[in-house]
């Protein structure tokens, strides 16, 4: 092999990583987000927002320069020192067999590992060039995801219920529970402070060399950043809590920094907000459908317009003409704001579905305003956890068609097992995952957070916590996690919390622990065949 042979497998493989990043962020980033939307605590559209930015920026600027040949190590990357375009076919196949994977799982809106799905592909690679023999497949290898299906949800169910058990017992069940929760919500930033601040560091910053320094400077920074956190929230938020709830003035999230200098703001009387009320109305049935009246209406209105136009054989006018041009531009520019904008304007949350009732009737409520102590945590938890989602996962997409290009570059196989991860990779799969995110991720968003039982601010807040921490902790003592599983696992047992099997939806949890199985051989299998074909073509068809 010279360098630059068999370009269109380079090529290709870079269409094949941008849909795997796709289904990366429809599915993985989409389970991260779950919670806070079926809670409330954050609408689809500023969940999306949000995710754009932190998932792109965790990428680009944290995602690791280099990243494993091969994931996991469960295939020696020596194999394929005396044919490079093996490999580079290889991971092709790979990044093609977990895409079609994890986008299916997408559609229909059942979360799974996409790290478990590259690497199963990688394991169908393996077989298909090497045989069985080949795969490590003992703790160090498959066996580890095997042992990840079990271990994963159940260290993360016991730490949320560790977190929420006590926080529905000490302060939702309290007959003052607003003032417990007003009382107690500075600790509470200063606990998801310390676990944010030490998750980023420790873990999801592989890119910046952060995770290099001993434990003991991380906790002095995490300490000290939580600090100062819980300082500002006992000195600001919690006066703009009082004056916001117990109050009821009118003070908006910008007003906290300025809330010992604002006035008393009372809140708009009911004649002034009668006005507004239809566009409110109107804003709800479009969550409700996922559909847009306006845009609709006026891609019907552009499409009349532009068909009377066709049909209008007698002699136009210059002006008549241009008018026809800017409708037809208006049409297709209407059309695409609908579908490229339809992902956000579905309804995840499930709170009126008449199958699901059964399930939210079963869950204890509390009061709402104490409830919403709880919906600024969530958020700062969901940031946490995309943002270093976004740099460590990216490496899932980024990994494979990194060692496409460098093989392609430099026609060999570097044996070391890491590579270096182009800048634009990084870009290019952060983007990726945003798109899926915003255009396909409600399938995992509807089913995930409500779809399993009622998550209320305090529920979300601890499902996230809980499984932010479980990864944390679990990846570090050597235990296999999962961060799918690790959120799935939380949300279940906020549902056991309940007291109640009813609080559960057993049919989906069995769906999902389904897919977790179906994961590795399904991916395998697809990347497995696409390989032997590819392998077995003839020379002529091959070589590019």
């Amino acid at each position: 092999m010279d360098p630059h042979d068999y370009t269109w497998i380079f090529a290709v493989g870079i269409i094949a990583s941008i849909c795997d990043a796709f289904g990366i962020g429809a599915n993985d980033v989409a389970n991260s987000f779950a919670s806070s939307i079926s809670s409330g605590s954050l609408t689809l559209a500023q969940a999306c927002i949000i995710a754009v930015f932190t998932e792109f920026l965790g990428a680009l600027l944290l995602g690791s320069s280099t990243s494993e040949t091969i994931k996991g190590g469960i295939l020696s990357v020596e194999r394929f020192a005396e044919q490079p375009e093996l490999l580079m076919l290889g991971m092709l196949c790979a990044l093609i067999g977990s895409a079609v994977w994890v986008l299916s799982a997408s559609r229909y809106g059942i979360p799974v590992s996409t790290t478990h799905s590259i690497v199963g592909a990688i394991v169908g690679v393996g077989i298909a060039a090497f045989g069985g023999g080949a795969i490590q497949w003992g703790y160090s290898g498959v066996a580890k995801i095997i042992t990840s299906w079990f271990v994963s949800p159940v260290i993360a169910g016991i730490v949320t219920s560790i977190i929420y058990l006590p926080t529905r017992f000490l302060i939702l069940e309290s007959p003052n529970s607003l003032e417990r929760g007003i009382v107690a919500i500075p600790l509470y930033f200063f606990i998801t402070s310390v676990i944010g601040v030490f998750y980023i560091i420790y873990k999801g910053a592989p890119g910046s060399g952060a995770s290099e320094m001993p434990v003991g400077v991380i906790v002095g920074i995490s300490f000290g950043v939580a600090t100062g956190v819980t300082a500002f929230a006992w000195g600001f938020f919690v006066k703009w809590l009082r004056r916001r709830i117990i109050g009821k003035e009118d003070l908006r999230w910008y007003h906290i920094p300025l809330v010992h200098f604002i006035k008393h703001r009372p809140m708009p009387s009911p004649t002034e907000t009668s006005a507004v009320g239809s566009t409110d109305a109107e804003a709800s049935r479009e969550l409700e459908t996922g559909t847009h009246p306006e845009i609709e209406e006026k891609a019907v209105v552009s499409t009349k317009h532009c068909e009377d136009s066709s049909n209008d054989n007698s002699a136009a006018e210059s002006p008549e003409k241009e008018n026809s041009k800017s409708q037809r531009l208006a049409h297709i520019w209407e059309m695409f704001k609908y579908y490229a904008l339809r992902g956000v304007r579905k309804d995840v949350r499930n709170i009126g579905n008449a199958k699901l009732r059964s399930v939210h009737d079963a869950a204890k409520k509390f009061d709402d305003d104490t409830e919403y102590l709880f919906s600024f945590l969530q958020v700062i938890t969901a940031c946490l956890a995309s943002f270093s989602h976004g740099s460590n996962d990216v490496a899932n997409a980024a990994g494979p068609i990194s060692a496409i290009y460098d093989t392609w570059k430099n026609a060999r196989v570097d044996e070391s097992g890491s590579l270096p991860v182009p800048t634009w990779v990084l870009a290019m799969a952060g983007a990726g995952i945003d798109l899926g995110l915003v255009m396909y991720g409600y399938h995992v968003m509807r089913r995930l957070g409500n779809g399993v039982t009622y998550l209320s601010p305090s529920r979300g807040f601890a499902a996230e916590l809980g499984a932010s921490l479980t990864v944390l902790t679990a990846s570090q003592v050597g235990l296999p996690v999962s961060t799918t599983h690790c959120i799935t696992g939380a949300i279940t047992a906020i549902g056991l919390c309940n007291g109640n099997f009813r609080a559960l939806n057993w049919k989906v949890l069995a769906w999902c622990s389904l897919s977790w199985i179906l994961t590795l051989p399904i991916a395998g299998l697809t990347a497995g065949l696409l390989f032997a074909f590819g392998s077995n073509a003839p020379n002529n068809f091959i070589r590019g």
